[in-house]
């Protein structure tokens, strides 16, 4: 009879695992074929099984047989990985670091801004039985329920692993390095314990989420929920390759993703600096982007607070007490708790919002609790259908983003990249760059997923939701009329909006001259 199926951290199925099921009175021993089925005569009951393969951690698990769905069984591979839960704290709160390891590892603590600054040394952990910081993951589904680190065999308090938020807000990195000389890092959002700057910076790290695949579903990969069986081939499997229509969303309910889990896509190599190119395919839009930001700012001398945007959803960032919110790179999920105290604040209570990115507030999400998120997209073919009246995933459950960022994202020019063009040399924006109707900027990027300038990989453009009032200043020069629109309006209350509308921008800001004194022009201007 079918048991189950046997997969790795990836959901790709794991052939040749070697599996003994003990009743307490027989043993069964089998291996799991090709697709990771497992095969077994057994009578219904309880079985304690016992899993290992080559290069995957072993462990065991209790089991009710019987004739219903099959068990996902999971095993995590060997390797170095690791991440803090939880991932936002405030100065002076702490978080428990969750490490997987095969053998000894060094753990410090470092801010990242314009220099790799080191925090504090945390220590040596290694193994008093044998591999002992080896983590253990559920089996099932944990992309929902999250990956519970250090639950299993850390129940002491002599095993608590525990760090103290530094005193200084900012994003910070773990580096873990084995004894072998494997090397992993993972970040750490440091609000203030209260506000100490006129400018407060949103980390992404709901779209950090969103795109984080660990476990084998994110938003892009099984978005609804994972399939019965796992993945043997995903070019011939995953709708997202062999669907013409790019099924990804088309679904009406998508089950949750959970935050409580390591984030591959945020590692930065040790030896990465900020004025380094951003190398790989997912970090030119996550973390590794947002520091190359809060870097420049630091350069530049911006003093800022540092928060997660699921801080601001918990109502722990006090908008009040900022002159300036920042939001940057690609920002593309938000709930609408944050959307409303964003735009209440904007539009009648004098706030200033800087948008440094592009693709963002596109899609509603909901945080059931604070390890738990859900993603509202909707099906894509009502969407693509009914363009003109929604505009965004968005734009489907709320309003469009454009009535808040003055802009919104659409297709046209993705995965490209270009400078921008100047169409408004006069507005304070340029005041100091030189700068003339027609002239180019943003030639130059750190961007090496998608090179070739500041508006590029995901643009925003105006759209008939946006302010009436709002001004285009420049355009990207994407093919097909795919360039972001640089635009700024204010409200009458005092308040005022600049948008970027490219998720390539803060990939610039620290090696074009142009792009950097246009930031610098808005972050002052909107200080005072």
């Amino acid at each position: 009879m079918l048991i189950g199926y046997v997969s790795d951290e990836r959901y790709v199925a794991l052939a040749d695992v070697l599996l003994e099921f003990e009743d307490g009175e027989t043993s069964t021993q089998t291996r799991s074929r090709a697709s990771g089925a497992v095969y077994a005569e057994l009578e219904p009951g309880q079985y304690r099984v016992t899993l290992s393969k080559s290069g995957y951690g072993a462990k065991r698990v209790r089991l009710s047989v019987s004739a219903g769905r099959p068990h996902q069984f999971r095993l995590l591979s060997d390797g170095l990985l690791g991440y803090a839960w939880p991932k936002w704290v405030r100065s002076g709160e702490k978080s428990e670091f969750r490490v997987h390891s095969i053998e000894a590892y060094k753990l410090e603590l470092w801010r990242y801004g314009w220099k790799k600054e080191l925090a504090t040394k945390i220590g040596w952990f290694d193994e008093h039985g044998p591999l002992a910081t080896m983590q253990i993951t559920p089996d099932g589904d944990y992309t929902q329920t999250g990956v519970q680190w250090n639950k299993a065999g850390y129940g002491s308090w002599q095993h608590a692993q525990h760090v103290t938020a530094p005193v200084r807000s900012g994003l910070y990195y773990f580096h873990a390095r084995t004894a072998g000389g494997r090397f992993f890092s993972f970040p750490w959002i440091v609000a203030p314990a209260k506000p100490q700057a006129k400018i407060a910076v949103l980390a992404s790290n709901i779209t950090w989420n969103a795109y984080n695949n660990f476990g084998g579903r994110s938003n892009y990969i099984h978005a609804d929920c994972l399939p019965p069986t796992p993945t043997v081939n995903a070019r011939l499997e995953l709708s997202r390759y062999n669907d013409p229509q790019f099924g990804t969303w088309n679904a009406e309910q998508y089950a949750p993703l959970s935050f409580d889990r390591p984030e591959p896509i945020n590692h930065v190599p040790e030896d990465v600096q900020v004025t380094d190119p951003i190398e790989g395919r997912a970090a030119c839009h996550v973390a590794p982007a947002e520091w190359r930001l809060l870097g420049w700012m630091e350069r530049e001398g911006f003093a800022y607070d540092f928060y997660a945007e699921t801080q601001l959803h918990a109502g722990q960032l006090d908008l009040d007490a900022y002159r300036v919110l920042v939001i940057s790179t690609h920002p593309e999920y938000w709930s609408s708790r944050m959307y409303d105290a964003v735009k209440a604040w904007v539009f009648e209570r004098g706030g200033r919002l800087v948008y440094l990115g592009g693709n963002g507030l596109n899609c509603e999400v909901t945080l059931p609790d604070a390890a738990t998120m859900v993603v509202y997209n909707g099906d894509n073919r009502k969407l693509q259908a009914n363009l003109a009246q929604y505009e965004s995933r968005f734009g489907m459950r709320k309003e469009s983003e454009a009535h808040l960022l003055g802009v919104v994202y659409t297709e046209a020019g993705v995965m490209t990249a270009a400078p921008y063009r100047v169409m408004d040399a006069s507005h304070w924006a340029f005041a100091g760059t030189g700068l003339d109707n027609g002239d180019l900027f943003g030639q130059n990027s750190l961007h090496e997923r998608i090179p070739g300038g500041a508006s590029g990989h995901e643009t925003d453009k105006i759209s008939p939701s946006s302010p009436a009032n709002v001004q285009r200043l420049a355009q990207g020069l994407n093919p097909n009329d795919g360039g972001a629109d640089l635009i700024h309006f204010e409200t009458t209350r005092g308040g005022g909006v600049f948008s970027v509308g490219s998720i390539c921008w803060p990939a610039s800001v620290l090696v074009d001259a142009g792009v950097s004194r246009v930031t610098a022009n808005v972050l002052r201007r909107f200080s005072e």
